[in-house]
C-alpha cells in the first residue's frame, strides 16, 4: 500500500469518527435533525476526500494527422491513426497513450544498402517485399546507365563496384514481370578513399602467385615492405614509396616462417600478440610439425589435384588443416582458417595458384581477396565513425544526425545553423530539419566534410510507408490498449463539496435559532 493510500485512508477514518461522534450526541440530545445533517456533512466531505472514480474511459480519443503538427493533449487519454501511421521523429514527440491502429497489409518494401562505402568494397543494394511474385531489380547510374540488374521471387540483391571514390545519387527501379514499375528512387552513396594499407612481406621463394598479390596490393595504393628470397644469398628487395610508421599486416609464406630460427618465431609472434595481423601463404608448406609446435596448426596432406570453386577455381595447398573447425583454427569454404593470438590474428591461406585469374578475372581476384584480407582481421583504425539515419530524412521533418568520436559543435551550412553535439551513450547526436531535398552538407572540426541526403517526400513512398507502420508498432507496444482497459474517470468533486458546505450552513442556521 502506497503512502497516499495509508494518508486518504486514514483522514477517512477520522472524518468518519468524528462525523459518527457529532451525530451520536445530537441524537442523545434528541435533535434528530441536526444528527441527520451532521451525517450528510460527514459523508459528503468523505466522499470528496476519497475521489470517487467511475468506470469507463477518462478522456477523448484524438485521430491524429500524420501532417499536422503534434496537437494540444488537453484531456486526452488515447490515440488513433489511420493508414501507415507516424513516423518516428513524430512519436518521439508524443507522451505513451493507448492507440487505436490496424496495421496495413501489403504495398510496403524496404531497402538496404551503404550510404557510405570504402573504395574498392562492392555495394550491395537488397529490396525485401512483402509479395513473392517475380521481379526485376535494376541499378542505375547518374546518366541512366544500368550498372546492375537481378530478378527472383523472394528478396532482391544486386551488386556495384564503383570505380571512383565520389558522391553519386544512382537510381534503383523495381519491375514486375510484365516490366511495369513497381517502384523506383534514389540510391545516394558516398565512395572514399580508404586508410592506406601498410603491409610488411616477407617471403622465402619467388612465385607468380607473389608477384600477382604485390601488384594487387600496389594497385589498392598500399604501402609495401617486400622482401623476398631468390636464392642462398639473394633477396629481392622493394621498399615503401613513403615512411611506414608501422605496418597493419604482415604477409609472409610458409617456406619463410619454417626457415627462420626459434628466436625469430618469438619475435614474429610477439609482434602478433601485440595486435598486428598475420597471414600465410601455405601453398610451400612442409614442415607440419613447425606448425604443430608454434602454432597448434594440425596440417594434414591433401589429396593431388583436389580443388576449390568458390568463388574462384584454385587447387588446394599440398599440406591443410584436415578439417574446417581444427582445435583453435575455424575455417571457410575459400581456404581461409584463422585464430586469435592475443591481441592479434593469424591466418592460414591453403589455396595457391590465384595468378591465373588475374588476367582473365581481375575483378573477381580482387574481390576473393578483399575477403580473405577480412578473415584476416585487418581493420583501418577510424577516428570519426557517421552512423546512418534511422528513417528516411525528410524536407521539414525532424532529422537525427548521429556520429561516434565527435563533440563540440558541428555546422549546417547551407541552413546557417550550428549545432552542439549531445552525448548519448555510444555516440552523439543532433537535431536539424532540413529545408530542401538532396545533399545536406555537414561540417565539423574534427570529422571535417560530411553529407547527408535529403529524400524528397515523393521518393520511396512504399519504403516510407514501411518505416512509419515500423515506427507506428514501435510506439503501439510502449503503452498497449489493455493497460489501461476498465480505466476509471473522476467524478466531479464540486457536487460533494457543495453538499458539505449547505449542510454545514444548515446546521449553523439552526444553531443560530
Amino acid at each position: 500500500m502506497t503512502d497516499g493510500m495509508m494518508n486518504t485512508g486514514v483522514m477517512l477514518a477520522l472524518i468518519g469518527a468524528a462525523g459518527l461522534a457529532s451525530a451520536g450526541l445530537y441524537a442523545w440530545r434528541r435533535k434528530w435533525m441536526d444528527a441527520l445533517l451532521v451525517l450528510v456533512a460527514a459523508t459528503a466531505l468523505g466522499l470528496f476526500a476519497a475521489g470517487i472514480r467511475l468506470p469507463g474511459d477518462a478522456g477523448r480519443t484524438l485521430t491524429l494527422d500524420p501532417a499536422a503538427p503534434a496537437p494540444l493533449l488537453d484531456g486526452v487519454r488515447a490515440f488513433a491513426v489511420e493508414g501507415d501511421g507516424l513516423r518516428a521523429a513524430q512519436w518521439n514527440d508524443l507522451p505513451a497513450l493507448p492507440l487505436q491502429w490496424q496495421r496495413p497489409e501489403g504495398g510496403s518494401l524496404r531497402l538496404d544498402y551503404p550510404r557510405r562505402l570504402a573504395l574498392g568494397r562492392t555495394f550491395t543494394l537488397r529490396v525485401q517485399r512483402e509479395d513473392k511474385l517475380d521481379a526485376r531489380l535494376q541499378l542505375l547510374a547518374e546518366n541512366g546507365q544500368l550498372i546492375g540488374e537481378t530478378r527472383g521471387t523472394g528478396e532482391l540483391a544486386v551488386d556495384w563496384l564503383p570505380p571512383l571514390a565520389e558522391r553519386v545519387v544512382l537510381k534503383a527501379r523495381l519491375l514486375d514481370a510484365a516490366g511495369k514499375t513497381i517502384a523506383e528512387g534514389p540510391v545516394p552513396l558516398t565512395v572514399y578513399e580508404p586508410a592506406m594499407l601498410q603491409v610488411q612481406g616477407r617471403f622465402g621463394a619467388p612465385s607468380f602467385d607473389l608477384r600477382t598479390l604485390n601488384e594487387l596490393l600496389a594497385g589498392s595504393g598500399a604501402l609495401l615492405d617486400w622482401q623476398v628470397v631468390l636464392g642462398r644469398a639473394i633477396t629481392r628487395t622493394e621498399l615503401p614509396r613513403e615512411q611506414m610508421q608501422e605496418p597493419n599486416l604482415l604477409v609472409i609464406d610458409a617456406a619463410w616462417f619454417e626457415r627462420l630460427g626459434a628466436a625469430g618465431r618469438t619475435a614474429l609472434l610477439n609482434r602478433v600478440a601485440g595486435g598486428v595481423p598475420l597471414l600465410v601463404l601455405g601453398g610451400n608448406a612442409n614442415d607440419p610439425g613447425v606448425w604443430s609446435r608454434t602454432l597448434q596448426l594440425p596440417l594434414q596432406a591433401q589429396p593431388a589435384g583436389r580443388k576449390i570453386d568458390t568463388p574462384l577455381d584454385m587447387p588446394v595447398a599440398t599440406l591443410n588443416p584436415p578439417a574446417r573447425e581444427a582445435g583453435a583454427w575455424s575455417g571457410t569454404d575459400n581456404m581461409v582458417w584463422t585464430r586469435n593470438w592475443h591481441k592479434g590474428r593469424i591466418a592460414w591461406l591453403g589455396a595457391a595458384e590465384w595468378h591465373r585469374h588475374a588476367i582473365a578475372e581481375p575483378q573477381a581476384l580482387a574481390l576473393w581477396w578483399q575477403g580473405v584480407l577480412d578473415r584476416v582481421g585487418v581493420q583501418q583504425p577510424q577516428e570519426v565513425e557517421w552512423l546512418e539515419p534511422a528513417e528516411l530524412p525528410l524536407p521539414g521533418q525532424r532529422m537525427e544526425l548521429c556520429a561516434r568520436g565527435v563533440s563540440g559543435e558541428v555546422g549546417f551550412p547551407e541552413l546557417k545553423q550550428v549545432r552542439t553535439w549531445s552525448p548519448r551513450t555510444d555516440s552523439a547526436c543532433v537535431a536539424v530539419w532540413p529545408e530542401k531535398a538532396g545533399w545536406l552538407q555537414v561540417r565539423d572540426a574534427k570529422a571535417g566534410a560530411h553529407a547527408v541526403y535529403v529524400y524528397a517526400p515523393e521518393d520511396w513512398p512504399q519504403w516510407q510507408a514501411a518505416q512509419r507502420r515500423d515506427a507506428t508498432a514501435r510506439y503501439a507496444a510502449r503503452t498497449p490498449v489493455k493497460a489501461l482497459e476498465g480505466a476509471a474517470r473522476a467524478f466531479p468533486a464540486w457536487p460533494f463539496a457543495l453538499a458539505f458546505a449547505l449542510a454545514m450552513l444548515l446546521l449553523w442556521w439552526r444553531e443560530r435559532r
